[in-house]
C-alpha cells in the first residue's frame, strides 16, 4: 500500500510541472510572434503603396465618366414637388373619396371642386394642395398655378380609442381614426 500512496504522489507532483511547462510556452508564442512582425515590418518598401494609389484614382475615374455621360443623355425628368399633412383628424376612408376625385385634375380644377365640395375632407386637402403650390414657387422656382396633381395618397394614421357609456353600465368603443395625407405636383406638359 505504501507503494501505491508513492505512485500517486509521484504523479500528482509531474502534473502540475507539465501546467507550468505548457504555460511557458504560450506566453513565449506571443512574444515570438511579435518579434517576427517586427522583423518582417521593415521589409515591406513604402515606395510600393504609392503607385497603386494613383492608379486606383485613375480606375475610379474611367468607372465615373460613363456614369456622366448615361445621366447627360437621360432626359431631365419634370421635378416632382411633394407634401404632406399627417395626423388629419378625419378617417382615411372619408378622405379617399375627395382624393380620387382630384388625382390627375389641373390645380385650378382642383382648387375649384375642393372649394364648393360638402365633404370635410375637402379642407384638408385644399389646404395641402395649396401648401404643395407654395413650395413649387418658393423651393423651385416654378408657377404655383401651373401644376398638375400628379399623386395624392390618404394613408391610415393612429386610431384614438375612446368609450361610450351604454345602457345598462355597458360601454362600446368608439375609434376616432386619423389620416396621413401626401401630394406630389409636377409642372403641366405643353
Amino acid at each position: 500500500m505504501a507503494d501505491e500512496n508513492q505512485d500517486k504522489k509521484q504523479r500528482t507532483k509531474k502534473a502540475p510541472a507539465k501546467k507550468a511547462e505548457k504555460k511557458d510556452a504560450k506566453a513565449k508564442k506571443p512574444a515570438a510572434k511579435k518579434e517576427a512582425k517586427a522583423k518582417k515590418a521593415p521589409k515591406k518598401p513604402a515606395a510600393k503603396k504609392e503607385p497603386k494609389k494613383p492608379a486606383a484614382k485613375k480606375a475610379s475615374k474611367a468607372k465615373k465618366e460613363p456614369a456622366k455621360k448615361a445621366a447627360r443623355k437621360a432626359p431631365a425628368a419634370p421635378p416632382v414637388i411633394k407634401a404632406k399633412a399627417r395626423y388629419v383628424r378625419i378617417a382615411p376612408r372619408k378622405a379617399r373619396l375627395i382624393a380620387d376625385q382630384v388625382r390627375g385634375l389641373h390645380i385650378e380644377k382642383a382648387r375649384a371642386l375642393l372649394q364648393f365640395s360638402p365633404r370635410g375632407a375637402a379642407h384638408p386637402i385644399h389646404k395641402l394642395i395649396n401648401s404643395a403650390a407654395a413650395n413649387a414657387e418658393n423651393n423651385h422656382d416654378l408657377i404655383g398655378d401651373e401644376m398638375r396633381v400628379a399623386s395624392i395618397t390618404v394613408d391610415e394614421g393612429p386610431t384614438l380609442r375612446r368609450f361610450r357609456p351604454r345602457a345598462m353600465g355597458r360601454a362600446t368603443p368608439i375609434n376616432k381614426r386619423t389620416s396621413h395625407i401626401a401630394v406630389a405636383l409636377t409642372p403641366v406638359e405643353d
